[in-house]
């Protein structure tokens, strides 16, 4: 495996906290993994709404009342 500046100056960092390379490593990976499949399932919960027509329909509705709560004052 090769790291660039940036990454060795993290893994010394996480080494420097008490971690070995390995659990730095694994702890990296892990959390990596966690993150990216956070963004694909907000991403698809994002497309699911934007798919909803009824759910469009209410946000414009929501949105047209504010407009008119915020045009009264």
């Amino acid at each position: 495996m090769r790291l660039d500046d940036e990454a060795i100056k993290a893994l010394r960092a996480l080494e420097a906290a008490g971690m070995t390379r390995s659990e730095a490593i694994r702890t990296a990976l892990v959390s990596a993994s966690k993150r990216l499949n956070h963004r694909r399932n907000l991403a698809a919960e994002a497309a699911a709404l934007d798919a909803d027509k009824s759910d469009r329909a209410e946000m414009r509705d929501v949105a047209a009342f504010m407009e008119s709560l915020r045009a009264t004052r």
